[in-house]
């Protein structure tokens, strides 16, 4: 019998497509950068059918590439071109399993939807705070892969702290399970922080314990408008001090950001119309007291307007959809930067305190060396990851400008380097930053990292070709 009938055996008919136009979908990723081909694409409904799927294709040595919303941005969920490798979908595996508001917890499969599993926890009138613009189709188990970051994490860290266990079957069909709502644990190695952010590289995640925070019962948004960047960081600094874990998202955006989302034509509108400032400020705060809460934010924030070199101006929304609408104009700006061409991107992070300065150099070397390039630099400054991305020249050829990623970045990766940053601060490494993470990883870590992926896949059937 083939691997594909015994496959089928497995999960049935149904959970195996083969067909080149069943498959397709699941072939590249949102970028267009990576398109693989596959052997077939399974879908498993069960951790038992994945733990006899992975026990077939080891004992076969065929690849494994574990998949859930395709909504990554580095090829870690594409196939390569052979076609002998498969795709496991997880997107069936989709079960909440326990919401348990005393606990604090809720268990939920990999395949569960990101906005799914917030809606679970607010169903217990409890908050799962990780956000991000594809919520409504990535999956807790690429989530937890890759160890997602998003607008969050200066309040409550990223996926791998907002996880109390998981449950992954590892290369050979055994199931793990490290599922626990503890707090505390101190038995060994801590093999859930292991998994996650290994980009399915030593296991597939099947299940995982989140952690759940009380409700927000108040939120306020704030747009601030800057005259630098070195203003936002003495804002980040005035309102950690004064708001400590109210302020739940610290957002920077340039001016060339907002005017591609206004270009946009959705309906975005600029909040200083007739003020245009080089940078801006998307502040959000959260409590789970309403009463007086917005009172306190405005007075806070009107006592830092007394400050000189705090900020220029700021719209306080004043209702939801003025909060929406502060909102688009981040949310839009990937989005609006696919209209303005090519487009270079780089997920890197830095200290805070040193973002305006790796913005500074970085521009100043990327236009020395691509005249009429066009720096974006936007994203989470409260935990200095920030996406800095470059638009092509306007009226320059797309391809030939995407034709110099490598060489922009150099540059990039060059000046966070020289910060002491990451070249991957929330995307991952998969494809895309493969070979440029053995360029700057200490080679000791590198060797315990292939010494575990030996351990645990000693075959090498997990998404291969990936991470290392």
């Amino acid at each position: 019998m083939d691997l594909l009938a015994r496959l089928a055996a497995v999960v049935g008919e149904k959970g195996v497509l083969a067909g080149p136009d069943e498959i397709i979908s699941y072939t590249h990723e949102p970028r267009g950068l990576f398109f693989g081909r596959a052997l077939a694409v399974v879908r498993p409904s069960t951790v038992a059918q994945i733990s006899g799927v992975l026990a077939l294709c080891n004992e076969s040595g065929t690849g494994v590439v574990p998949q859930g919303g395709n909504t990554g941005l580095v090829g870690g969920q594409t196939p390569d071109a052979t076609g002998r490798q498969i795709i496991l979908s997880l997107t069936r595996l989709d079960r909440i399993r326990e919401v348990d508001p005393a606990s604090d917890a809720m268990t939920v499969d990999a395949g569960v939807t990101l906005a799914r599993a917030q809606a679970a926890a607010e169903s217990v009138d409890r908050y799962f705070p990780l956000s991000l613009a594809s919520e409504g189709s990535c999956t807790i188990g690429g989530n937890l892969a890759t160890n997602a970051g998003g607008v969050h994490v200066i309040a409550y860290g990223s996926a791998r702290d907002l996880t109390l266990g998981i449950e992954a079957v590892l290369a050979d069909g055994r199931i793990l399970s490290s599922l626990s709502k503890l707090r505390k644990d101190n038995t060994g190695y801590d093999l859930t922080r292991l998994m996650i952010g290994s980009e399915g590289t030593l296991g597939v995640i099947t299940a995982a314990t989140l952690k759940l925070f009380a409700r927000p019962r108040a939120r306020v948004t704030v747009f601030v408008g800057l005259d630098d960047a070195d203003m936002a960081l003495g804002l980040l600094t005035f309102l950690k001090t004064q708001m400590g874990p109210a302020l739940q998202a610290f957002e920077l955006l340039p001016r060339i950001g907002v005017d591609f989302v206004l270009r946009l034509g959705t309906g975005a509108r600029d909040p200083f119309p007739h003020h245009l400032f080089p940078w801006y400020v998307l502040a959000e705060f959260a409590a789970t007291r309403e009463e007086g809460f917005e009172d306190i934010v405005a007075e806070t924030l009107g006592r830092g307007a007394c400050r000189p070199r705090l900020f220029g101006a700021m719209a306080l929304a004043a209702s939801l959809s003025q909060s929406i609408d502060l909102w688009r104009l981040r949310e839009l700006l990937p989005e609006a930067q696919k209209h303005e061409g090519g487009s270079i991107k780089h997920d890197v992070s830095v200290s805070p305190k040193d973002v305006p300065a790796f913005i500074e150099e970085a521009s100043r070397l990327v236009t020395a060396r691509i005249p009429g390039a066009r720096p974006v630099p936007f994203g989470h400054m409260g935990d200095g990851n920030i996406h800095f991305n470059v638009s092509q020249p306007v009226g320059a050829d797309r391809a030939a400008f995407l034709a110099r990623w490598d060489e922009v970045g150099d540059i990039v990766h060059g000046v966070v380097a020289r910060f002491g940053g990451s070249i991957s601060a929330e995307h991952g490494i998969g494809q895309l930053k493969r070979d440029l993470l053995r360029r700057v990883k200490d080679p000791i870590a590198l060797e315990a990292m292939r010494a575990i992926k030996a351990g645990l896949d000693p075959k090498g059937i997990l998404n291969p070709g990936k991470l290392l």
